[in-house]
């Protein structure tokens, strides 16, 4: 059990607080965002603190930090947060739900793991991953470091996933791929072939658009 300081006051942050609340044994203590969106200094009935000075109200000694942000700028405003609270000395927590079927897998630091997740044998997670609700993850792969899974995504079994990728809604991974970073596979499209760095693929049949994902989302 921890006492746990959430990053932000938009939805992420308000799902995270009840989940936490409602399906974990770690207490949420308070909220902080950037000074400069700071408009109100309670959020869900608890204070919210300016993320410059968080570590002087909340000691890193004491209380832990949860980052559960969207992917925007393919999951490098995240893994900012992400590491910015580290550097203040604070231990993170990671949220996997009850719901979720997990089979004794690695998963890191700073993850959100919702609902009817199912993590096959054999997998791994990295840190600072977001799994929404209902995915399916296959056996004997790799999630490393701030990724983003939206829903009902099918990841088959022995794929590589590296950094900062975002899968859309129902979008399908064929097995043993290797999804190279930053690529972004988008709702209800499917891939075959390995990715190439920071691509952008819709449809199935999949078509490469010529922008960076970086510069779409």
């Amino acid at each position: 059990m921890a006492k746990v300081v959430i990053f932000g006051v938009l939805d992420t942050a308000e799902l995270a607080h009840f989940y936490l609340a409602h399906d974990s044994e770690h207490e949420v203590v308070a909220f902080t965002v950037n000074q400069e969106y700071l408009k109100e200094t309670q959020f869900r009935g608890l204070p919210v603190v300016p993320f410059e000075d968080v570590e002087n109200l909340y000691s890193p000694e004491e209380y832990h930090f949860f980052a559960p942000m969207t992917a925007r700028n393919m999951n490098r405003n995240r893994e900012k947060v992400y590491l910015e609270a580290k550097a203040k000395g604070y231990r993170f927590i990671s949220y996997v739900s009850s719901k979720a079927t997990l089979f004794g897998n690695e998963i890191g630091e700073n993850c959100f793991i919702l609902e009817d997740n199912t993590i096959q044998p054999f997998t791994t997670i990295g840190n600072n991953v977001v799994l929404w609700s209902g995915n399916h993850i296959g056996h004997h792969g790799q999630i490393k470091d701030h990724v983003f899974f939206t829903s009902h995504v099918v990841m088959s079994g022995h794929c590589v996933i590296e950094p900062y990728c975002f899968f859309g809604v129902n979008s399908t991974i064929r097995d043993y791929l290797h999804v190279a970073q930053g690529t972004l596979l988008g709702m209800a499209s499917a891939i075959y072939k390995p990715t190439e760095e920071w691509g952008v693929y819709m449809g199935n049949p999949p078509k490469k658009l010529p922008k960076p994902s970086y510069e779409v989302y």
